[in-house]
């Protein structure tokens, strides 16, 4: 699919959501699994948007585009936001996802709810661009 870019700007949430959304139903994903990369892209988009962007009073694109082979549906987001490495970020644990919120360790709960909704989850620093993928296996009958 062609790449959607946009203003990194909250407002852009909803096509974001709708290009994923059609991504997905062209993969043939089933509903659940569509939902789930749905909401890890809009977990990863928004942090990008708010804390990569706004917080640091920078403007940008981002950058999200789908590529569908035979065995995955991979999602690519991309900016040029402070870098910012999801991936490093101490997962939460059991524990903590107990924890009522307000004692729970500030942050995170956006990053862990996109590894758990994907297949796979890797981050990468070309350049000056954030590179975040997402893969979601496609299931083959």
């Amino acid at each position: 699919m062609e790449a959607l870019i946009l203003p990194g700007k909250l407002d852009n949430l909803g096509q974001i959501r709708q290009y994923v959304k059609s991504a997905a139903t062209e993969a043939g994903l089933e509903k659940k699994a569509s939902y789930k990369l749905c909401l890890a892209v809009d977990e990863i988009a928004t942090n990008i948007i708010t804390h990569g962007y706004d917080e640091n009073g920078l403007e940008g694109k981002i950058s999200v585009e789908a590529k569908i082979d035979e065995k995955s549906l991979t999602v690519y987001i991309e900016d040029t936001a402070k870098p910012y490495d999801p991936t490093t970020k101490e997962a939460l644990t059991e524990e903590d996802l107990k924890k009522r919120i307000e004692e729970r360790p500030p942050g995170g709960l956006g990053v862990h709810l996109a590894y758990q909704s994907v297949d796979k989850f890797i981050y990468e620093n070309i350049g000056d661009r954030n590179r975040n993928i997402l893969v979601v296996n496609r299931t083959t009958t």
